[in-house]
């Protein structure tokens, strides 16, 4: 009796054993996605030594407003024809007045033009009403990011005193990016003002104010287009309720000549988490139905920059880094204007620069260059760029590197869905999304890249296929390595396979590759890579490098005889 009763016992332990096992051998993978999302690697910061100093590349240059032949070694393919456009900071002082930041420089337009293998270029500094009236007063009159504009030394001190209370002018000195809307091209910053261009010229038409049109107080750099011209992009917008993120879209066509961004509409408006302290952001993410939008601990402190100026401060003291608070994501839908009611969540990240984002098995895939520490925006001060030797090498040293991650918000999540568990479907990605007791979705990254990367600095001014793979699934993005404070390297990523190919020339530094596809082509990467590479060298000359954008080894490479300045983004307009 016992035997038997024992044989049964056993007998029933194998069967609870065998179906324990079963069920074991069956989420094995689906747990170690889910660990390998959730305990994602943190990046390991290589630390530099002894860096060449790149001071040259940071101070004024004289414009080539006439057009200049242009040195080529090996070749230019027939076939790209047209205008490689770029902006960047380009005179940094005004009689005995110098800009603190960066960004604060006065914006630079540069024109590569491609054609028949030929390349020439030209430069010409933007005549904004600032440049204008600082070259006027020979001082800086207007304030910018971080440099704050000192009372006029003429006036009385009770004047001087009495201009604190002042409202501040605000600057037109658009060196960010140029933008297209409806057939034509402005250069734009942050703020409410963009300048149209003529491409052909590089001279400014016509000042566009966007709260002419909507009700915002800016817009970004970095907007989004639709296969038909209709381009998206988000501007803040400050009132007695608090600060909304708003998204807006411009229809891509003119009813009339003189059109600008006529017609363009607020089709969404997101409550800031905090009143008087929105996030800082400088893009978003766009799928072919969805705005991504990311609001995250680089926060602006409206009341500190509004009294910036009685404070003696310029506006970048309202900006701090407040990684108590986590990373949130907001998703959009573009046809209807309704905010999604997911609340997805993260860990506190800062991101300047989206990649792609592309929808697949009912989620959005969003991929971004992050970085873990949001204090880089007070280390690009000029005093610390311009540095040399061991303090040079101590600011790099102190910078958050900037990585690509994969985020994947699952859209149809519902009260039944279960908790603890990874919502994500996508079997190819170890990105998790994990429902919590009060409803939040937790969302854990995947890295996209290999450790090597790490050795590169990062990666950052990411580019892809846009015209072909904007709001798709995606295989290559190209991008800069940052061994240095600046570029110093050009990488295509392979986020499928995380593997990288480099392009690299020791003294040279790079600028955001701009990819030209090739034309009858559909493979993602059948084109060229352009970058501008630039040294502080004396003795050498600046170039436009051509890339074959599948293998990354160079075609040829164009030398400009004129000093240039490290700019921040571009475009190719074909011709």
């Amino acid at each position: 009796m016992f035997s038997q009763t024992f044989l049964h016992f056993v007998s029933s332990l194998s069967t609870i054993a065998v179906r324990f096992l079963s069920v074991v051998v069956h989420w094995i993978p689906v747990l170690k996605k889910y660990m390998e999302g959730t305990h994602q690697k943190k990046a390991v910061f290589h630390k530099r030594e002894r860096l060449p100093c790149i001071a040259p590349l940071l101070t004024t240059v004289e414009e080539t407003p006439q057009m200049v032949s242009t040195q080529v070694r090996g070749q230019f393919p027939e076939w790209l024809s047209g205008y490689l456009l770029r902006i960047g900071p380009g005179k940094f002082e005004f009689g005995k007045d110098e800009y603190s930041h960066w960004f604060d420089g006065m914006a630079l337009l540069h024109q590569f033009r491609m054609e028949k293998g030929t390349v020439t270029y030209r430069s010409k500094f933007l005549q904004s009403d600032t440049y204008k009236a600082n070259s006027a007063h020979d001082r800086i009159v207007i304030s910018e990011f971080g440099t704050l504009a000192l009372p006029d030394p003429c006036k009385n001190v009770f004047e001087r005193f009495m201009s604190k209370f002042e409202l501040p002018a605000i600057t037109d000195n658009t060196n960010v990016n140029y933008v297209q809307y409806k057939g034509d091209y402005y250069v734009s910053t942050e703020t409410n003002f963009m300048n149209k261009v003529d491409i052909k010229t590089l001279e400014k038409t016509e000042k566009v104010d966007w709260s002419k049109f909507i009700a915002v107080n800016g817009a970004t750099a970095h907007p989004h287009y639709d296969p038909d011209g209709t381009a998206y992009n988000m501007g803040n917008s400050y009132g007695p309720h608090g600060s909304c993120y708003n998204v807006i879209q411009i229809p891509p066509e003119k009813v009339d000549l003189g059109d600008t961004v006529h017609g363009a509409q607020v089709i969404c408006s997101i409550a800031s988490a905090e009143r008087m302290k929105p996030s800082y952001y400088h893009s978003f993410g766009m799928t072919r139905n969805y705005i991504i939008f990311i609001e995250q601990p680089l926060k602006m402190n409206l009341w500190k920059i509004v009294t910036s100026r009685i404070r003696g401060k310029a506006f970048s003291d309202g900006i701090s880094w407040e990684p108590q608070y986590n990373t949130r994501f907001h998703v959009v839908d573009k046809h209807t204007g309704q905010l999604l009611p997911g609340m997805y969540y993260t860990k506190p990240f800062v991101t300047f620069h989206q990649i792609n984002a592309f929808e697949d098995q009912g989620c959005v895939v969003i991929d971004l260059c992050c970085q873990d520490d949001g204090r880089s925006l007070e280390v690009y001060q000029l005093q610390n760029l311009r540095k040399a030797g061991e303090g040079l090498d101590q600011v790099y040293n102190s910078v958050g590197r900037s990585f690509p991650r994969r985020f994947v918000l699952p859209l149809h999540v519902s009260l039944n869905d279960p908790e603890g568990e990874n919502l994500s479907p996508l079997s190819y990605s170890s990105a998790s999304a994990v429902k919590h007791a009060d409803g939040k979705i937790w969302c854990s990254y995947e890295n996209l890249h290999p450790e090597e990367l790490e050795e590169e600095g990062g990666v950052e001014f990411p580019q892809i296929n846009y015209g072909q793979f904007s709001g798709k699934k995606y295989r290559f993005f190209y991008g800069c390595g940052f061994r240095h404070l600046v570029g110093d390297s050009l990488i295509k990523v392979d986020v499928v396979n995380k593997t990288l190919t480099i392009w690299r020339e020791d003294g040279f530094y790079p600028s955001e590759p701009v990819f030209v596809p090739a034309p009858g082509t559909r493979e993602e990467d059948g084109g060229v890579i352009l970058s501008v590479v630039i040294t502080p060298d004396q003795n050498e000359n600046n170039f436009l490098l051509v890339l074959d954008a599948k293998n990354f080894e160079e075609l040829g490479r164009a030398e400009v005889p004129v000093r240039m300045p490290y700019g921040f983004h571009g475009t190719f307009v074909a011709t």
